[in-house]
């Protein structure tokens, strides 16, 4: 536990670090209007905050020292506006004393040598691997040729509720999917049972609670359920409807990781894979 005197120098260094980071970062950069003379180098307090899409007065109170909270998503946006890399990122969340972000360095800890050729070896068939949270840690060239991208999704955003319920490409391709998001929202209610005091997770929940009303909707019927279907269908620009079978397989006794991998119910959508799905060397 932490004394009031390291809470108070944790937050005064959050404000120098922020002042310094936001210093280096030209108007040109972020696709702004130099616009006349500027007092100090870099941005002001009120584009980072338009940029990062959180108040200015919050923000002001932030590189101030003040003693307020941050989510996960508004530190996320923060650390994109302010262009931070990997090892910056981290040390914003320690200073803004919030829960270690998800990051790509993590990520390929849990995806192994031999769990990334695994995923390789299983394409054309999509698969990918998920933490209980539904961040996707890992997947293959079917996935992401699947789900139309995955690659272009910031890492922070790669997560399977966020992407369902704010993303109308996920939306757009995934059939049936009033009924797979209501499983889904079911299951993760389940699976926060155990991690209920975890900030990450309280941190995801009241985003999603912000910007979807379904997810809202759902959130407040508390059904559990910690079955998810067995059969999914996607409708694909470039072939059409897909119907898949799901595996799903932990990585580990008690591990919470788990690989899934869609295979094809019938043979048209087998034929469709290894006609269209783009192969790794």
């Amino acid at each position: 536990m932490t004394t009031a005197l390291e809470d108070r120098l944790r937050r005064t260094e959050l404000g120098e670090f922020l002042r310094n980071r936001r210093a280096r970062i030209t108007p040109e950069q972020v696709g702004l209007p130099v616009g006349g003379r500027r007092r100090t180098p870099g941005l002001r307090r009120e584009e980072v905050a338009q940029l990062a899409g959180v108040g200015v007065t919050w923000y002001t109170w932030l590189e101030q020292g003040r003693d307020i909270n941050a989510s996960e998503q508004v530190l996320s946006a923060i650390s994109r506006t302010l262009r931070l890399d990997p090892h910056e990122h981290v040390h914003l969340f320690t200073l803004a004393g919030a829960p270690e972000p998800m990051t790509e360095q993590k990520a390929c800890a849990v995806i192994t040598p031999s769990l990334q050729d695994t995923l390789v070896q299983l394409e054309p068939f999509p698969a990918a691997v998920r933490n209980a949270r539904y961040d996707v840690l890992g997947y293959n060239a079917g996935y992401d040729w699947l789900m139309g991208g995955v690659d272009r999704i910031p890492f922070e955003d790669r997560n399977t509720l966020v992407q369902v319920l704010l993303n109308p490409e996920w939306k757009k391709r995934m059939l049936d999917w009033d009924q797979n998001v209501s499983r889904l929202v079911s299951a993760f209610r389940a699976a926060m049972a155990e991690h209920m005091a975890e900030p990450a997770w309280k941190s995801l929940v009241k985003r999603l609670q912000a910007e979807s009303p379904c997810f809202e909707e759902l959130w407040r019927r508390h059904d559990v359920n910690s079955e998810l279907s067995p059969t999914k269908r996607y409708l694909h620009p470039e072939v059409g409807l897909l119907t898949f079978n799901f595996t799903y397989l932990y990585l580990g006794r008690r591990s919470e990781t788990r690989l899934s991998v869609y295979t094809p119910a019938n043979p048209e959508t087998a034929e469709k894979l290894q006609a269209a799905v783009p192969r790794n060397a």
